[in-house]
């Protein structure tokens, strides 16, 4: 066997507990699409509480909600906060990180697997069993979390309206995915400083693994912190201690629930780049691939990244406009989220500067690439109202800025998990999905995400407040049914179509055409590996000779692009 490769698993045990980062990043893949359609049908239920207040939900409603099939108020606090919880933490985290992470990283960087390879199978089985826990809360007398996806005391403490056991079991099960996803981002760092290849140096890198190593660095950082608040509330709850409680709610003096939302928000703005900065790397790659043409400003967008890393950590309070806040202190949260803009409109300009005269190839992975371009642009600059204290303090918890972070992390993120499996789809599995098809899907939900959140824009312009069973009792909010029910039907349509993609999903991984090694034409390491990848990766170590987008100029053999293991005389 060659060393420090995997020897293939022989049974059924030792393949499901497999240490392989190839095998863990596919238990990642299925788990978040597993969530990710659980917390997709609590969108729907969400969208038609809001389209039709307080009738019957066709189909499922009386398995659901008991005789008569209507939601209440409770079952609707429920559904938002747990739609909100698993989509960031149990879906959109194992896809984007814990997945295509997993799976990439070592290969391309030329590693036989990540760092601590038992750390890394861990590291899943954590997030597994926060998975089960999360899911046994809706079992439990009282239901499920009602507290909201951002848990604020006193909401969250047993002295508010969270009585039942399904609070606590959502606390125990996100302390449980942040232990997951800590882990996973040390052994990222270490593996992308340490592993690398001979030759492939940081200027080397892809611009996929310079994000996954900023998101790590985010993760190392600050999930720590978001877990000691979760731990303080689960402390408030089961052993009677005030750390959040203040007033008649605490059984001692010097609780303090504003503290939560600072520690909170805190994690929770770099938690948008944790979510987003993958899918700023994988496509600033597929630009490159799909346009024939290096990527246009790598070292700037390297070192965006790395502002916007530094910069998010201290942006937080434009979450905390309204909590009484000093207008002086106010000003300077004002003037640091707008600094984050300029590392990110510089990535936004790279990849139009990408596009500009490529030969651009509309396969699959590129048109949903071009999609979070547009998605992106409307959520980033629709973002910049909500840094202005001003605007901010009359937008706030309304539907405006719903439809803001769904532009800039639902859609984006969406549509980023879309691109890369599609993407690296035949590297994983060794086949090809359906491209007519993942072409319609993209067209089609290109379409109906647009008319969802922007129908959430006019909205939230008018003030329909978030968090709300029935808005339409304000009679302010009368002229918006219609707006309300676009929404509903918008993302009934939006769930359809996704089973589009589903069922080309799952045949392909049976009936799929097998794949090339490198059907794509992709320069980096993962791409001069069989389709799937050895056990151990690489049959020898690859000497990487030059950069990750050496597209445009003609190779050996009339190819348009030069991969990174292979040295071209220039003379």
């Amino acid at each position: 066997m060659t060393p420090g490769a995997h020897p293939r698993p022989a049974g059924l045990l030792a393949r499901v507990f497999s240490t392989d980062h190839k095998v863990i990043g596919k238990q990642y893949l299925f788990t978040g699409i597993f969530f990710l359609f659980f917390a997709g049908l609590m969108a729907l239920l969400i969208r038609w509480q809001l389209a039709y207040p307080f009738r019957s939900v066709p189909l499922v409603g009386g398995l659901l909600f008991g005789k008569g099939g209507i939601m209440g108020g409770e079952h609707y606090t429920m559904l938002f906060t747990m739609h909100g919880s698993l989509m960031v933490f149990f879906a959109v985290t194992p896809i984007l990180i814990g997945a295509m992470g997993n799976f990439v990283v070592p290969l391309q960087i030329g590693a036989r697997d990540m760092a601590y390879p038992r750390l890394n199978a861990t590291s899943y089985w954590i997030l597994f069993a926060g998975g089960l826990v999360m899911a046994a809360s809706f079992f439990v007398p009282g239901g499920a979390a009602s507290a909201g996806w951002t848990n604020y005391p006193p909401l969250s403490s047993d002295r508010g309206v969270t009585l039942g056991q399904g609070q606590t079991l959502w606390l125990l099960g996100i302390v449980l995915a942040g232990t997951s996803t800590l882990l996973g981002a040390i052994n990222f760092v270490a593996t992308i400083l340490n592993l690398r290849a001979p030759g492939m140096t940081l200027r080397r890198l892809p611009l996929a693994t310079w994000s996954y190593f900023f998101t790590s660095v985010l993760n190392v950082l600050w999930v720590p912190v978001v877990a000691a608040a979760l731990i303080l509330v689960l402390l408030d709850r089961v052993a009677g201690t005030s750390f959040f409680l203040a007033g008649a709610n605490a059984p001692f003096e010097g609780g303090q629930p504003l503290l939560y939302q600072h520690l909170f928000w805190g994690f929770g703005h770099p938690e948008v780049y944790i979510l987003i900065l993958p899918v700023w790397g994988i496509l600033s790659d597929l630009l490159s691939v799909f346009s024939r043409k290096p990527a246009f400003g790598y070292r700037v967008s390297v070192i965006a990244m790395a502002a916007i890393v530094a910069v998010s950590g201290i942006v937080w309070g434009h979450h905390m406009f309204t909590s009484g806040m000093s207008p002086l202190l106010g000003k300077a949260f004002v003037l640091l989220t707008l600094a984050v803009s300029v590392p990110t409109a510089l990535l936004f300009l790279n990849w139009l500067g990408t596009l500009w005269k490529g030969s651009i190839r509309f396969e699959p992975p590129m048109v949903y690439a071009l999609g979070i371009v547009f998605v992106f642009a409307v959520g980033g600059l629709t973002g910049v109202f909500n840094a202005l204290q001003a605007f901010d303090i009359y937008i706030h918890d309304t539907y405006f800025v719903v439809a803001h972070f769904h532009y800039t992390l639902a859609a984006s993120v969406f549509l980023g998990s879309f691109a890369a499996i599609s993407y690296w789809f035949p590297k994983m599995f060794g086949r090809r999905m359906n491209a007519r098809l993942s072409v319609v899907h993209f067209l089609l939900s290109f379409l109906l995400l647009n008319v969802v959140f922007l129908a959430m824009f006019r909205m939230g312009i008018a003030g329909m407040p978030r968090r709300v069973a029935d808005p339409f009792v304000y009679e302010y909010l009368q002229p918006m049914r219609g707006w309300s029910v676009l929404a509903g039907w918008g993302t009934l349509g939006l769930g359809l179509v996704q089973l589009l993609f589903a069922w080309d999903f799952f045949r392909s991984l049976r009936a799929g055409p097998a794949a090339p090694a490198n059907p794509w034409g992709a320069a980096t390491l993962e791409w001069s590996v069989a389709s799937p990848p050895p056990p151990h990766n690489f049959e020898r170590t690859p000497r990487v000779a030059g950069g990750p987008h050496e597209y445009g100029r003609p190779g050996p053999g009339g190819r348009d692009w030069v991969p990174q293991d292979e040295e071209v005389s220039l003379t």
